[in-house]
């Protein structure tokens, strides 16, 4: 493909990265240009709410290595604003435009900031690199307490680190357990021990209506059964929104929670015909996953975000030659002490299993299974079996997969305990709905 304007990447962090270098090392010579909302090269997004918030690690120094030569115009610092599909142009917030023949949307996501944040000082969320260089500042003055509103990947990683500084935690969550929308609160429950062993007040159960302070500053968040938690520092983490609110007048099948593509990473009408000169891929993209029965799926994984602009680049440069994505999602933290590995999606299970070691001993392997099929399975300090779950999964195995493995215990199947759905997209003006799911 050799169009005049050339090829526009709009996002400039890790898939936008991965999928112009994808691009050049498929053959493409043409234009390549990469836009960023913020000032910045790519960087790394996980190390943020670990390694930097623990002062182990600058948050200037988490650049992504660049893998090949790009020789591609940069233009940071101005997000996209708007999208003109009839002339193939994206308009950015300086006020200039500019033109494609080919479009890859990256933008990711952003957080999902509590109402009225702005109102007093010491309330953080983490996403961007000026976020969690701000909150570590803030976290080296020494806060009295710190409040974490919302118990997901983030809120957990996030009160790891703060105990590891020495710092008082609380941590408020409507769900029964941490991670419980995504793991159940059956092995929710094991990182709740571990959470409350390390010194975290966890409320589970717990809603905030509102965050109140003193002389512009945060001191205290009201809940909702009346009572209130002093904290002169709060972390919102209440998960993340898609960045797809420039798409809002393309005529793109986007909301809050992505721009939806085909099985091909090309992003859909709301007529529900594909645009054969846009694609998508990384945090912002929702595709039917044919490891999940062509479920629509939207992935906020780091891998995902490699694999999928690789797979969306070949379908770019290969139009008459489409290929479907399939991705078996996985993920990983490290969080009090634990090496927590996942690999598949575990929402909508109705079975789990421990297959090896045990919750009573902290370090065990769980696996999902619904309907009879085995989807998902995740391991605390038990990772060796992974990877051959991870082939089950992959090819849609009976639930539990794997029999008489060495030191396994006899199995015994339970509910894994998941919240029941939450509404969305949240009210404007309103307590984001994750604050109540």
């Amino acid at each position: 493909m050799s169009g005049r304007a050339g090829i526009v990447i709009v996002g400039a962090s890790l898939a936008g990265l991965r999928g112009a270098e994808a691009l050049r090392r498929g053959g493409y010579e043409g234009p390549l240009t990469l836009v960023g909302d913020e000032p910045y090269r790519p960087y790394d997004r996980p190390p943020l709410s670990k390694h930097v918030l623990a002062g182990e690690l600058a948050a200037d120094a988490t650049a992504l290595p660049q893998l090949l030569p790009l020789r591609a115009r940069w233009r940071l610092g101005s997000p996209a604003t708007g999208l003109d599909r009839n002339a193939k142009i994206v308009r950015l917030a300086d006020g200039s435009s500019l033109a494609y023949d080919t479009l890859l949307v990256a933008t990711g996501a952003r957080a999902r900031r509590w109402p009225g944040e702005a109102e007093f000082a010491g309330i953080f969320t983490i996403r961007g690199r000026d976020e969690a260089a701000d909150l570590r500042a803030a976290l080296a003055r020494d806060p009295r307490s710190v409040l974490i509103v919302g118990g997901g990947l983030i809120g957990c990683e996030a009160a790891s680190c703060c105990r590891d500084l020495g710092l008082p935690v609380t941590l408020v969550d409507p769900n029964p357990t941490p991670l419980a929308r995504a793991l159940g609160t059956l092995v929710g429950g094991t990182l709740a021990a571990r959470m409350r062993a390390a010194g975290v007040d966890l409320r589970p159960g717990t809603q905030v209506r509102a965050l109140e302070g003193e002389a512009g500053q945060v001191c205290r968040a009201r809940l909702a059964d009346g009572g209130s938690i002093a904290a002169d520092l709060v972390i919102v983490a209440l998960g993340a929104v898609r960045d797809t609110g420039w798409l809002s007048e393309g005529g793109l099948a986007a909301d809050a929670g992505g721009l939806t593509c085909d099985g091909a990473c090309r992003a859909l009408t709301r007529m529900g015909v594909p645009d054969p000169n846009i694609f998508a891929a990384g945090d912002v993209a929702r595709w039917p996953n044919p490891l999940y029965g062509g479920r629509l799926i939207a992935v906020e994984h780091w891998g995902n975000a490699v694999e999928q602009a690789a797979h969306a680049a070949r379908n770019m440069l290969n139009p008459a030659d489409p290929q479907p994505y399939a991705h078996l999602p996985a993920f990983w933290s490290s969080q009090f002490g634990l090496n927590i590995k996942m690999v598949g999606l575990a929402d909508g299970a109705d079975s789990v299993a421990i297959v090896q070691g045990s919750r009573a001993a902290g370090r065990f392997l769980a696996v999902y299974g619904r309907e009879g099929r085995t989807i998902a399975a995740v391991s605390f300090d038990e990772a060796r079996w992974l990877p051959a779950y991870a082939e089950r999964i992959a090819a849609g195995a009976a639930f539990p997969p794997i029999h008489d493995a060495t030191d396994q215990p006899a199995i015994e199947t339970r509910p894994p305990g998941f919240p029941p759905p939450r509404p969305f997209p949240a009210s404007r003006g309103r307590v984001p709905e994750a604050a109540h799911a």
